[in-house]
């Protein structure tokens, strides 16, 4: 878009002006530049700039609509002055944003910057309906939590005895495809065969070429794919066969985890996966392409603060 600034500092400038923010939204959501009601279609609205936002004569309730409606900003009071400048940091910083650096930088309080965090991070959720994994293909999984030899005593006894040697982390399974340089990763509930193998057939094409480490022996399908292990108590490259690309994206994701956010419960772990997947899968697009790639994704998404805390029941994943 021409719309779109090319640094940080661009878009804090170019975004505090109101008319840059509507004409970026028009054009992200209208490209066409005929603008529709979001909850029938028509094209019959007008714009009410006293109020800033449109009236559709169609039939229906919600006659009224604004630049927000319909996107992961809806209902939010903030204006678009602080949302774009805050979708450009987490989309942008490769290790992640913390809350209170937003609530800092935004003159917001630090819930309401977590708020924003997570409803940008429902829009960094990939769509994975497009297809399937191919070629060779590097498969790991990487145990997110606190460092065992770190704890107490008496509570490490009592957590590895309860969860054995990994102390309950929770257990992050990722897939990177060698052509293409893409990753998908999603937290699973145990490493069984069972559960590892269902990932798979759901993110693999038939006959692709598994690289996985010596643990992959224990849920290999050779009926369906050709697989390949490398011992790492032996080597960490065999040849052709490695994880080492994955290993690359479990760093960028322990890093931002471990140095950014600090602490990340359990239940919002695949936020924070899903997040560090799109800026690793959109690694070689510039700063500017990036933004337009995840703010384009904002539209027909959204989560209230009551399913965000678990007092509601989520919405289907995109």
């Amino acid at each position: 878009m021409d719309t779109t600034p090319n640094s940080l500092q661009a878009a804090i400038i170019h975004f505090s002006n109101y008319e840059n923010c509507h004409k970026f939204m028009v054009e992200l959501r209208w490209p066409d530049g005929k603008v529709t009601c979001p909850t029938c279609g028509s094209e019959k609205v007008v714009w009410i700039a006293k109020t800033r936002q449109w009236k559709c004569y169609g039939k229906h309730s919600h006659a009224k609509f604004s630049l927000k409606t319909g996107t992961i900003f809806e209902d939010s009071p903030l204006p678009l002055s602080k949302w774009l400048p805050c979708a450009w940091l987490i989309l942008n910083c490769k290790n992640g944003v913390s809350s209170y650096e937003i609530h800092r930088d935004l003159k917001v309080t630090q819930k309401t910057a977590w708020f924003m965090l997570s409803r940008l991070r429902l829009a960094m959720q990939d769509d994975l309906s497009g297809g399937t994994l191919n070629g060779f293909v590097e498969i790991d999984e990487s145990f997110i939590g606190g460092k065992v030899r770190n704890m107490h005593k008496s509570r490490k006894n009592r957590v590895q005895s309860a969860h054995g040697r990994y102390g309950g982390k929770s257990i992050v399974l990722g897939m990177l495809e060698r052509e293409t340089g893409r990753v998908r990763a999603t937290v699973v509930a145990d490493r069984t065969a069972e559960t590892i193998r269902q990932e798979v057939r759901g993110n693999l094409g038939r006959g692709a070429m598994i690289m996985s480490d010596e643990f992959g022996n224990s849920w290999e399908m050779p009926d369906d794919y050709f697989h390949q292990t490398v011992n790492h108590l032996e080597t960490y490259v065999r040849g052709n066969v490695h994880t080492q690309g994955i290993e690359n994206f479990w760093s960028l994701l322990k890093r931002g985890i471990g140095g950014t956010y600090i602490s990340v419960e359990p239940f919002h772990l695949f936020r924070y996966v899903d997040e560090q997947a799109f800026r690793f899968n959109n690694r070689k697009a510039t700063d500017a392409e990036r933004f337009e790639m995840g703010m384009a994704q904002i539209v027909g998404r959204r989560i209230t603060y009551k399913q965000l805390t678990g007092k509601e029941p989520l919405d289907s994943r995109p």
